[in-house]
């Protein structure tokens, strides 16, 4: 049987290792075993990334919706224990988005929140 050299997956492999890291800085841009590291690390960094981005936002929009509250003479969870005893199925994000572009809807939800108490 004949011997099978592994150039061409080989070749191709390295290539695309490089092309990931194109852009990066120094020898890490241009020598696969540098690249192989530097791409390793940054896709680590892009998958931890993707995490704290959801985390960043919630924390955002619950700092919104607070500010609002507070604004409207309740506290935070107060208010969503309101809306959740009265039945408003409302997430973080739309509720932060009418405390900013609504702030008279919000206000009325605010409403709710207290005579849902």
């Amino acid at each position: 049987m004949a011997r099978v050299k592994g150039a061409m997956a080989t070749r191709k492999r390295r290539k695309k290792v490089l092309k990931l890291a194109k852009g990066y800085f120094g020898s890490k841009s241009r020598h696969f075993k540098m690249a192989k590291q530097a791409v390793n690390k940054s896709g680590n960094y892009a998958y931890i990334g993707r995490k704290q981005k959801k985390r960043d936002f919630r924390r955002l929009w619950i700092t919104r919706i607070s500010a609002a509250c507070k604004a409207n003479g309740m506290n935070y969870s107060t208010f969503m224990n309101g809306l959740k005893k009265a039945g408003i199925t409302l997430n973080r994000k739309m509720l932060s988005e009418i405390a900013i572009a609504d702030p008279a809807a919000f206000t009325s939800l605010v409403e709710q929140a207290k005579a849902a108490k």
